[in-house]
């Protein structure tokens, strides 16, 4: 007995030793203390390069990674850091190479989270690269659709999206200074139809412009100069027409109402949409001195353009020193607030706005207005016309095709209906008194149909539920001048406008 327990015992003690012994590190290579994945070292080495910019050998450590393993699971951010590399290394070269890189990644990662940081990236490449207003606006204007792709295909992503919408409202502040600068030029050189499409597409385009009112400024003068120049043209007539004359007294007045109108509606949207820019006064004394209304802005137009101006920076004297040696734009006067436009509305044509304004200068053209003669001979019909009838009467061939037709002489034995005889007696029957009549009031009490009771909680016409009825109370009652008055910024003098501090 004691034996067996003494042989159970050491075997017992052998399968433990042997348990012990299979459980080795060594089994599981990749499973030791302090080892890790290959392709985590890979991506961890190229990390590390990249923090001390060693951006060649962080990419030929990613590139080894994508080729060797390439179901990884870290295949996706290698090659978003492909791009990162080429982007953080900076220069034209290495930005285009990293766009490119941030493309792929795109097409073949769309669903990732990663996405929308790579198409914020390929955005910021542009708007890194931006050149001042008046100078080549190629990358302004892709910053600008990258900036609103951004946007409409990753809704999802409100911080990106936010980032991507404050970041489009400065390439579009840039975008419509460009345009105001050649709207300008047009109106300088009495180009007027040329600065009317440019200004009007800019009003329409770009909303939150820190100079929209005097865009709209120029533009009601751009009609008041076509006004001046209209008025000074002479009245064409048969013989010896001069260039450049008038169709006539009517043309011209007509013409005329329709610029005053636009020049009007103008000015007053400097009134109603930007109460408070510098603009106001003058639009104003415009509009007086055209003999037309002078509007007044809403409480709410007041509050959203003072929230608008409050969001700008102004410059300062170190801001305009360095604007003279920097490449890019000044976007201090960019809105911090509001929606930038997302879709472009349709553009003003200049050449179709000069093709207009010369057309109903000269009245229509004479062509319009012809006769045309056509002569119809004898011959088989055309494709589209009837046979002949031999019933049909036929004209005569030495008749004059403008020459009236005779009447007929009247048949003498033809019937006609018996005319009444004037002098025709006519029995008179008495009035019946017992006939029975409608009475009148009855019968418009019958006719008239019975209005329906009110209903107690119905809502009448013209009216609003009392919560509807305070917010649009807000939205629509007119500002006072001491409201706008306050709300006006107070402009520096003296010193205050060299020395910000």
């Amino acid at each position: 007995m004691l034996r067996r327990s003494s042989f159970v015992a050491v075997v017992g003690t052998l399968l433990f030793i042997t348990a012990a012994c299979t459980n080795k590190k060594s089994v599981n290579p990749l499973a030791n203390v302090g080892s890790k994945q290959p392709d985590k070292v890979l991506f961890d080495k190229a990390m590390d390069a990249m923090k001390h910019n060693r951006f060649d050998v962080a990419r030929m450590t990613l590139q080894t990674l994508i080729n060797t393993y390439p179901d990884s699971e870290f295949i996706a951010r290698a090659k978003l850091a492909v791009g990162d590399s080429w982007y953080a290394e900076g220069g034209t070269a290495s930005l285009a190479q990293a766009e490119q890189e941030y493309h792929d990644f795109e097409t073949f990662f769309p669903n990732m989270p990663e996405a929308a940081e790579a198409q914020l990236k390929i955005a910021n490449i542009q708007y890194q690269q931006m050149e001042k207003s008046d100078r080549d606006y190629t990358h302004a204007k892709r910053a600008e659709d990258e900036y609103r792709s951004l946007i409409m295909q990753y809704p999802d992503n409100p911080k990106l999206v936010k980032e991507g919408k404050r970041r489009l409202l400065e390439v579009q502040e840039v975008l419509a200074d460009r345009e105001f600068g050649i709207g300008k030029f047009y109106y300088v050189r009495q180009s007027f139809p040329a600065s009317i499409a440019r200004l009007q597409t800019l009003a329409e385009k770009y909303p939150l412009y820190s100079r929209a009112d005097e865009a709209l400024y120029y533009l009601g003068q751009d009609y008041e100069g076509q006004i001046a120049q209209l008025r000074a043209r002479p009245i064409c007539k048969a013989v010896n027409t001069p260039p450049g004359c008038a169709g006539g007294e009517n043309t011209k007045a007509k013409i005329i109402e329709e610029w005053t109108r636009q020049a009007t509606a103008a000015y007053s949207q400097i009134i109603t949409r930007y109460p408070l820019m510098e603009r106001g006064d003058d639009a104003k004394k415009r509009l007086a001195a055209l003999h037309q209304p002078i509007p007044r802005p809403t409480k709410a137009a007041v509050a959203q353009n003072r929230a608008e101006e409050d969001s700008r920076r102004e410059a300062n004297t170190l801001d305009r020193l360095m604007g003279v040696v920097k490449k890019g734009p000044d976007m201090a006067q960019a809105s911090k607030v509001g929606e930038p436009t997302l879709v472009d509305p349709t553009p003003v044509s200049a050449n179709q706005l000069a093709g207009e304004t010369m057309r109903r200068a000269m009245g229509s053209p004479a062509g319009e207005h012809g006769v045309s003669v056509e002569t119809i001979t004898g011959g088989a019909p055309g494709p589209n016309e009837p046979a002949p009838r031999s019933d049909a009467p036929q004209p005569s061939a030495s008749a004059d095709p403008f020459a009236r037709t005779a009447t007929p002489a009247a048949d003498p034995n033809e019937l006609k209906p018996a005319v009444a005889d004037p002098n025709e007696l006519k029995p008179s029957t008495p009035a019946d008194p017992n006939e029975l009549k409608p009475s009148i009031d009855t019968q418009s009490a019958a006719s008239t149909a019975a209005a329906p009771p009110v209903q107690v909680n119905e809502i009448q016409q013209g009216q609003s539920p009392s919560g509807d009825n305070a917010t649009s109370s807000s939205s629509t009652e007119l500002a006072s001048e001491r409201d706008i008055s306050s709300s006006k910024k107070k402009k520096k003098k003296g010193l205050k406008k060299v020395i910000s501090f």
